[in-house]
Order: structure tokens, then C-alpha cells, then sequence
């Protein structure tokens, strides 16, 4: 079994207990959550391809991403 293989169990669990504590967030915090979990996820995926780090992506499109969804948000309740 690969390092990979068997660290992936731990990171999924890890993950949904994480995220089960998500439920009670009003509409901005769920916004900016919602942003930076993507952000990051495209961070990581865009530097992967250009073969940057990884890590350093997924960090700066999670910060940009959850900025992005607050902005957003503040911007939707000020219409």
C-alpha cells in the first residue's frame, strides 16, 4: 500500500468531522467558507498543471477564494 493509500481514510474522516461543524453559520460566513474551499481547490489544481507548489496554491486560493465570498455576500446585502 502506497503512503498515499493510507493516509487518505485519516484526510476523508478529518475532513467530514471538520466540516460537521459548518451547519449553524448565517449566509456570509457560509459565503466566505464556500470561497475559500473552492479558491483552494483551484489554487491547488492551477499550480499542480504549472507545476508550482502545490501547497503554496491551495493556501493563496483559499485566502483570495474566501475574500472573494465575502465581498460578494457584503456586496448582495447592500443592494
Amino acid at each position: 500500500m502506497s503512503v498515499r493509500s493510507k493516509m487518505a481514510v485519516p484526510l476523508v474522516l478529518g475532513a467530514f468531522l471538520a466540516l460537521g461543524g459548518c451547519e449553524n453559520l448565517n449566509d456570509t460566513q457560509q459565503r466566505t467558507l464556500s470561497g475559500g474551499a473552492i479558491g483552494a481547490g483551484v489554487g491547488a489544481v492551477a499550480t499542480l498543471l504549472t507545476g508550482g507548489c502545490v501547497s503554496c496554491g491551495a493556501v493563496v486560493g483559499g485566502a483570495i477564494g474566501a475574500g472573494a465570498g465575502y465581498v460578494s455576500k457584503k456586496m448582495e446585502e447592500s443592494d
